[in-house]
């Protein structure tokens, strides 16, 4: 249909430009047979539609009636109009009701906070990050204080209990001070169960831990994060802002960049509610706030674990070494955001540095150490119990040993192997001789023995297995023909003479 504005352009090409029908057809992309209808009439009159005729038009008055009594969604009022005979499509069905039942737009009020007065908390998550050998999840923990803005950010690789308490005092310490009521979603982490009607059954830890620095726990109700926008604002802003782009090689490099961007960016902005910089705002809320107490909250969770037969108590995937003398016992497991405790009922066994990295043996090498010394302290017992069945009289020469040499368990090691070559009755007999002698060696046993050995054997028959080696030899006869020779050369000489 054609519009006030295209008949105006009409009417200028023909009467002012003097343009042709076809012209003005071809100027505008119109068709002729348009132009030319339109080119007689001297005034805009449009025309009238006629309406169409739907199926629905016997159904409307009825469909208004039953949206008066109960707000009956589109597809029950389809139902309902097919058992009544409607033939039609559920899409006029649905446009009809939907044009004049139009949807409900919740509205939210702007609630004001007293300076001091409240904080919001809340966890985000972003992709993962490299942690040592390994990659993991990328969480990071946002509290919000409502007067002010003011924002602390902590990135984490856990969202568990002692994460998000450890989280909440390092808040603290930053804003220098504990706010009166803190709002949290309904996380397992502050409250365990949320029914309509009936209040809120809190974590315990947490519940003890509020009690500790003196705030109440303000849990939003189900399915109302609008209730906490300025965290949740915030935990928008922390991914726009800071971490879009961000490129860090590993989980160390975060929390100094977090700090960085809260100092430059985050706390120094023109917040585009209050039209104030949070840390201007800040300086009036500081006095408001709760005193720190000097001493924190035990922040440990605690779990009962066994050691492995190699001393290793495990957490995370990762190992944890113990004394070797707790391999197989049921321990106590402390762990915190940045250590870990064991303790064997209320002794402390050992603390180690918590690692965020993943399938990790973190050892302490005096434990291994422990067990090796042990079991050299028990070889040397064998070794003395050994030396000592040898005769009555071994355990003074083993003194003796032990006063002329540094290390006399050599001496025993040896004085032993020469028991298998020798026999226990011969080295005993040798230690009685080297004891008078005053001669403490293991070399002075050996020669001892060599020695007596040699003079009580008697010489044995000499053992022949040639018949060449029984001086059956037989030789040629000897030439005397060479005496004749020297005899006639004798006598030619004396004729000479």
């Amino acid at each position: 249909m054609l519009d006030y504005e295209t008949f105006c352009q009409i009417r200028d090409h023909l009467n002012r430009q003097q343009l042709s029908v076809a012209q003005t057809a071809r100027a505008m992309g119109l068709d002729v047979r348009t132009v030319a209808k339109w080119a007689n009439e001297e005034q805009f009159h449009p025309r009238k539609s006629v309406p169409r005729v739907s199926k629905l038009d016997a159904f409307k008055g009825q469909i208004v009636r039953w949206l008066d009594t109960h707000p009956y969604s589109a597809q029950q009022i389809y139902q309902r109009l097919c058992e009544a005979g409607y033939t039609g499509g559920r899409t006029l069905v649905k446009d009809y009701v939907h044009r004049i039942r139009p949807r409900h737009q919740e509205a939210f009020l702007t609630l004001d906070f007293a300076p001091g007065e409240t904080a919001q908390c809340d966890w985000g998550e972003y992709g993962t990050i490299g942690v040592g050998s390994t990659r993991r999840r990328l969480s990071f923990f946002v509290m919000v204080l409502c007067y002010s803005r003011r924002m602390y950010l902590e990135f984490t690789v856990s969202q568990t209990m002692e994460f998000f308490l450890s989280c909440h005092e390092n808040a603290f310490a930053a804003f220098g001070g504990v706010p009166s009521q803190i709002m949290v979603d309904n996380l397992k982490s502050a409250v365990l169960q949320r029914l309509v009607g009936m209040a809120p059954v809190f974590n315990p830890k947490y519940l003890d831990f509020s009690r500790h620095w003196g705030f109440e726990i303000k849990p939003c109700n189900v399915r109302s994060g609008n209730e906490k926008g300025r965290v949740e604002n915030g935990v928008g802003y922390v991914k726009k802002n800071l971490l879009a782009g961000l490129e860090l090689p590993d989980f160390s490099a975060m929390q100094p960049a977090a700090q960085l961007w809260m100092d430059t960016v985050a706390n120094v902005r023109i917040h585009e509610s209050t039209h104030q910089r949070p840390i201007d705002r800040f300086n009036d809320e500081r006095s408001h706030l709760l005193t720190l107490k000097p001493a924190g909250f035990d922040l440990g969770r605690i779990s009962t674990v066994r050691a492995t037969k190699q001393f290793r108590v495990p957490l995370d995937s990762n190992k944890y070494s113990v004394p070797a003398r707790y391999a197989g016992a049921r321990l106590t497991l402390k762990a915190y955001a940045d250590r870990l405790c064991i303790y064997d009922g209320d002794q402390l066994v050992v603390r180690h540095a918590r690692s965020m990295d993943r399938h990790q043996d973190i050892q302490d090498p005096e434990h291994e150490r422990q067990l090796l010394v042990q079991r050299k302290s028990a070889r040397e017992q064998r070794l003395v119990v050994q030396f000592l069945a040898i005769s009555p009289r071994a355990q003074g020469y083993r003194e003796g040993l032990e006063a002329k040499h540094v290390n006399p368990r050599a001496h025993l090691r040896k004085i032993l192997a020469l028991v298998d070559l020798h026999g226990k009755e011969s080295v005993a007999r040798a230690l009685d001789d080297a004891a008078q002698l005053q001669a403490f060696s293991a070399e002075y046993i050996a020669h001892i023995l060599v020695a007596r050995r040699r003079i009580g054997e008697e010489p044995a028959a000499l053992q022949l297995t040639r018949r060449s080696d029984l001086l059956e030899l037989e030789l040629p006869e000897p030439d005397l023909s060479i005496y004749d020779r020297d005899e006639g050369k004798e006598a030619i000489d004396v004729k000479a003479q």
